[in-house]
């Protein structure tokens, strides 16, 4: 139990910490509303179930023995990061007001962003495995795991949507700020992709 709650703790400040995944929920509540920041978390958490299936199957620790494979997520994750920077300044440039995504693509960008999020890799093929026993089944150990990650995760991220549509109400009253507020989030998105990319894969 005691190990449980460390975990919990652990998880909070991963999950809370500004990072792709907290920069992409939030940018898109900000830009297009409540339900957009949903739709967008949800695909953040799905992008870590996925991750949860690799720890219980064995991938993530396959995944930790090779280094090429962390370097590979490392900078997979920059560049997408990056992409999406360009993507996201390109459309606010051509027309007066950024045309919204589709909450389609919304959640699958949420998903391929956490799927490539350094972060949450080194989290999953470094330090969960720490809280398994490998003399007991390991399915059902991830499992409740993977429940507390979740549930702590989807806490936060509806905190963050339901602060940053608040404050996306506010800002984007006007065209010039809704363009500016997509520039910046473009912009933002950059820098944490060259950040990811030059800050080395450390847990």
């Amino acid at each position: 139990m005691p190990e449980l709650a460390w975990f919990a703790i652990v998880v909070f400040v991963l999950t809370v910490s500004p990072g792709p995944g907290v920069l992409y929920v939030t940018a898109r509540a900000v830009s297009q509303g409540r339900l957009a920041g949903f739709i967008s978390a949800f695909g953040i958490e799905s992008g870590e179930v996925v991750w949860l299936i690799a720890a219980a199957t064995g991938v993530a620790a396959l995944l930790s023995a090779s280094a090429g494979a962390l370097t590979f997520l490392r900078f997979g994750g920059a560049a997408y990061l990056v992409f999406l920077g360009i993507q996201r300044w390109r459309q606010s440039a051509k027309v007066e007001v950024p045309v919204p995504a589709p909450l389609v693509r919304l959640f699958a960008q949420g998903v391929v962003t956490q799927l490539l999020n350094p972060k949450v890799s080194l989290f999953f093929v470094a330090f969960l495995p720490q809280f398994i026993d490998p003399a007991r089944a390991i399915a059902p150990q991830v499992a409740v795991l993977g429940v507390v990650y979740i549930g702590i995760a989807l806490a936060v991220d509806t905190a963050y949507v339901l602060a940053s549509s608040a404050l996306g109400d506010r800002l984007l009253r006007g065209r010039v700020a809704q363009k500016r507020t997509a520039q910046a989030s473009a912009a933002t998105y950059v820098a944490m992709g060259v950040a990811a990319a030059v800050s080395g894969a450390r847990p």
